[in-house]
C-alpha cells in the first residue's frame, strides 16, 4: 500500500436525522456536510455511535455514505466507520466506502466479540489483510464492551502496515499511554464529544471526532493550538465546555440532546427519534435550546 499522510484535525461525526416517516432525512445530511465545510472542519466522519449506526440497515448505511460523499464533493476528506458482525461484512462495507471516496475507515468491533485481545486481533487482522487503504480501529471498551489493550493495539500496529490511525474513546491519560506505547506510529483521535480537547492535543492526538454540536468552535480551537495561540484556544474552549459536558453524559444522552443542540443550530425544525431512544424531557429540551442559542446558528 502506498504511504498516505496521516489525517489530522476535527472530523465531526454526523448525526442521523430521520423524517416524520422514519426515513433518513436527505436534506439534513447535506446541511450537516455544508456546515462542516463552511465552519472550518478538517474532515467529515459518518456511521459512528452518534450516527446511531446499529439502528440503520445495511442499505441505509450504504446510502448514507453515498449521500455524504456526494455532498462533500472532494471539499474535505471523509472517514467512515465500518459496522458489521463478521470480517466479510466489514470488508464489503469498507470496499463500498472506499469506492465512494472515503480516505480512511474506522473498524468498529462487534459487541459479540469475546473480551480480551485474542478475538479482536483475529477479527481486525482478517479485515486489514484484505483492505488496501488507511485503516483505524475504534477502541471504545467503555461504550462497546469490547476493545484492545495497549499491548494489543501495539501488536496490531506492528503486524499491519495499513493500521495507522486509532479512534479512541477514553480519558486523556489512557490516550496518552497509547501514544507513548506505540512510539507515535499511529495518528490517534479521541472522541467523547470533545471532552478534554486541549489536553488531548497536548498529549499528542492528531485530532478529535466530536459531534456536530460545536464543530465550528472545536475546529477553531484546533487551529489556534496548531498556531501556538494556546491562551486563545483555552478561552474559546471554556465557552463550549458546559455544553459538551451536558451532551456527553452517555451515548444515549448525546444522541438525544447533542443531536437537538445541533438541530437548533442547523435550522432543523423537528427531530424524530428512531427507537430505541432516550425520550427527551421538557427540562432537557430547554437545556439543549439554551446551549444552542448561546452558540448561535451554524452558517
Amino acid at each position: 500500500m502506498s504511504a498516505q499522510p496521516h489525517p489530522a484535525g476535527i472530523y465531526p461525526m454526523l448525526y442521523a436525522y430521520f423524517d416524520r416517516d422514519g426515513k433518513i432525512d436527505r436534506s439534513a445530511v447535506r446541511r450537516q456536510v455544508d456546515a462542516c465545510v463552511v465552519n472550518g472542519a478538517h474532515g467529515v466522519a459518518v456511521l459512528g455511535l452518534a450516527t446511531e449506526v446499529s439502528k440503520l440497515s445495511e442499505s441505509e448505511r450504504n446510502t448514507l455514505v453515498e449521500w455524504v460523499a456526494a455532498d462533500i464533493d472532494g471539499r474535505l476528506p471523509l472517514a467512515v466507520t465500518v459496522f458489521g458482525d463478521t470480517p466479510e461484512q466489514q470488508i464489503a462495507s469498507g470496499r463500498h466506502a472506499k469506492n465512494c471516496g472515503a480516505q480512511w475507515l474506522i473498524l468498529q468491533p462487534p459487541r459479540s466479540l469475546d473480551i480480551g485481545d485474542a478475538a479482536p486481533l483475529r477479527f481486525f487482522g482478517a479485515i486489514m489483510d484484505r483492505l488496501d487503504m488507511t485503516l483505524a480501529i475504534q477502541n471504545a471498551p467503555e461504550y462497546l464492551g469490547v476493545g484492545l489493550s495497549v499491548d494489543g493495539i501495539a501488536t496490531l500496529a506492528k503486524n499491519h502496515a495499513n493500521f495507522t490511525v486509532l479512534k479512541g474513546e477514553g480519558p486523556v491519560l489512557a490516550i496518552r499511554e497509547v501514544i507513548e506505547r506505540t512510539d507515535g506510529k499511529l495518528a490517534v483521535f479521541n472522541g467523547r464529544a470533545g471532552m478534554e480537547l486541549l489536553d488531548n492535543l497536548r498529549a499528542g492526538c492528531a485530532g478529535m471526532v466530536p459531534g456536530m454540536d460545536s464543530l465550528d468552535r472545536q475546529s477553531r480551537v484546533f487551529d489556534l493550538m496548531r498556531a501556538g495561540r494556546e491562551a486563545e484556544a483555552e478561552s474559546l474552549y471554556r465557552e463550549i465546555l458546559p455544553g459538551i459536558v451536558f451532551a456527553m453524559s452517555s451515548i444515549e444522552h448525546l444522541v438525544c440532546y447533542g443531536k437537538r443542540i445541533a438541530a437548533h443550530r442547523l435550522g432543523i425544525a423537528e427531530v424524530f427519534d428512531r427507537m430505541p431512544a432516550l425520550a427527551p424531557t421538557a427540562f432537557g429540551l430547554g437545556c439543549a435550546k439554551r446551549f444552542a442559542d448561546g452558540l448561535g446558528a451554524l452558517r
